[in-house]
């Protein structure tokens, strides 16, 4: 269906673009706030504590922040250090879509299911701003892979591999990983009938397994939370880590109740899932419509040619998280594989059955797709961020060139749908990686701080603010967190700098404080982008500016 040259060319792009994404400075708040926390465990040796900020940190388990450090070790404290393991956890997670696809139909779906996976937007932008959940996506897809493989092989590697998965994906996210990875499983035993495979002792290796790879998280969490009732976390002392992991977390986070509640919103991730699984949206809509009518109409009965893992655990997974009173776009990334597998079946089905007209309405659509695609890439380099040198206008114009040529080679209508949606991808998220992002990172106030204050040779250790106000980019490229400190102790306090914002200076004005040096720069919320920061013309009007003023006495 695909030549395995036009694939494996598709496959670098797409790890090209990821590359060119490793060099991007870190976003806050999250990826920064995960970076300095894995740094804080490299600088003072102790990998049992989780700090954020000044705070213990209870949240999630330990296994990302262990890898972000574990790189950090090996390759320096830096930006595509940390970004590193995330990396090649979607890697993994990519072939083990591709091994799920292949046992669940063939090798074919398997390998469309990879290329859908890493080229869907929410797994691009999941290695650039680098959460918990690029590692949780990529333990817990192959978890599911190799404990179906086990249901169909009955194969004691394959239940070993699932467990230590399994393992390592709780040991990331906590219990959504093992929700998604048994309602799937339950999915699969449900249709299949094969109920005879748990009833085996090799489960019992499989639990053994499982326990051994949480252990050490377990252990981190027992250290740090149950051997010490005194604490307070969030209100209240005497938390105990594994008592939280096992039982509290994802109900913290269904009913809103210690993180907060953000949205109520039954339908978020119906509307939110139509931008993060672009450009194959559309694809994944009707395979899943089509593949729920199959069922009904054969009442679920078992045919070997059809699966029900993918398309079970996607309805009831959508429909309990869709009940979280904290919703955030990236929760979503979990369930990128099983759509992908979902929707290379049905591109399969199209090929097969020679449905020719449903596949010309698909690739009318991923031509609109490319067509939104190729006007939001120019708006870009034109208009919102304009190209500062002339071999930024090359590049762009070489790959519009290799981007038409594909829309105008006369070929299958398959290859045609499978090509040019992975273009849309690596037009847009070439671009995004290579010029938007380092442009926009420019109005990140802690990072570009961070390039003055070497720039100028002002000690790290010297640079204070007088609020609680997170400064994440700034502790990372420093490699030193900015303390905090009150404004009667500044009094005390000779030859320092004050990182602070307007309203902060204007109040140290009014309380006699003097500075002869100031170092400004602008600041804008760059997660959060606005249609009139976007624009040029209105840019000023939005952003704010962050200072660092040297204070003697």
């Amino acid at each position: 269906m695909i030549s395995s040259t036009r694939y494996w060319f598709l496959i670098a792009l797409v790890v090209l673009v990821y590359i060119a994404g490793m060099f991007v400075t870190l976003f806050e708040n999250d990826s920064a706030q995960f970076a300095v926390m894995a740094m804080r465990m490299v600088q003072e040796n102790d990998f049992l504590t989780l700090i954020k900020g000044t705070e213990e940190y209870l949240d999630k388990p330990h296994m990302h922040y262990w890898l972000a450090a574990l790189s950090f070790k090996l390759f320096g404290i830096n930006e595509w250090a940390y970004r590193i393991p995330a990396i090649l956890v979607t890697l993994l997670g990519a072939y083990s879509c591709y091994g799920l696809g292949n046992l669940l139909y063939n090798k074919d779906i398997g390998r469309f299911s990879a290329l859908i996976f890493m080229t869907a937007q929410t797994i691009v932008l999941a290695v650039i701003d680098v959460r918990t959940d690029a590692v949780l996506t990529g333990f817990t897809i192959f978890s599911i892979w190799q404990l179906a493989a086990f249901v169909e092989t009955n194969s004691i590697k394959n239940i070993a591999l699932g467990a230590l998965g399994a393992g390592l994906a709780f040991s990331t996210k906590g219990q959504i990983a093992l929700v998604v990875i048994g309602i799937s499983l339950f999915c699969h035993l449900a249709y299949t009938r094969k109920w005879k495979c748990l009833l085996n002792w090799k489960v019992v290796v499989a639990l053994l397994v499982f326990a051994i790879a949480i252990a050490p998280m377990l252990y981190a969490y027992y250290n740090q939370f149950d051997l010490h009732p005194e604490k307070v976390i969030r209100g209240k002392d005497h938390r105990s880590g594994i008592f939280f992991i096992f039982w509290e977390q994802s109900f913290e986070r269904l009913s809103g109740e210690g993180v907060g509640k953000n949205s109520s919103d039954f339908f978020f991730f119906f509307h939110t899932f139509l931008w993060i699984f672009l450009p194959w949206t559309v694809l994944a809509l009707i395979a899943y419509w089509c593949r729920v009518k199959t069922f009904l109409k054969m009442r679920f009965a078992y045919l070997p040619q059809y699966e029900f893992l993918t398309l079970g655990a996607i309805t009831v997974l959508f429909f309990i998280i869709s009940f979280a009173q904290f919703k955030l776009p990236h929760y979503m990334n979990i369930l990128m594989p099983l759509y992908a597998i979902l929707s290379a079946s049905y591109l399969y089905s199209l090929y097969r059955y020679d449905k020719h007209k449903v596949a010309n309405i698909l690739l009318g659509i991923q031509y609109f797709i490319l067509g939104i695609v190729f006007i939001f890439s120019l708006l870009i380099c034109f208009y919102v961020f304009k190209f500062e040198h002339f071999h930024g206008y090359l590049i762009l114009v070489g790959v519009l060139a290799g981007i038409i040529y594909f829309c105008l080679k006369r070929e299958a209508q398959y290859m045609r749908i499978i090509t040019l949606s992975v273009c849309s991808s690596l037009l847009l998220n070439g671009v995004l990686n290579t010029h938007f992002y380092p442009r926009l990172l420019n109005y990140q106030a802690g990072s570009s701080m961070a390039e003055k204050v070497a720039e100028h040779k002002i000690p790290v250790d010297s640079i204070y603010k007088i609020s609680e106000r997170h400064t994440w980019a700034l502790d990372f490229y420093n490699q030193n967190p900015v303390n905090i400190v009150s404004t009667d102790k500044l009094m005390e306090m000779q030859d320092i700098w004050l990182y602070a914002t307007d309203k902060e200076l204007d109040k140290l004005s009014s309380e006699g404080f003097h500075w002869h040096e100031q170092i400004t720069v602008d600041q804008f919320r760059i997660t959060r982008l606005q249609f009139k920061f976007l624009n040029p013309h209105t840019r000023q009007k939005k952003l704010e500016r962050m200072h660092l003023v040297h204070l003697k006495h």
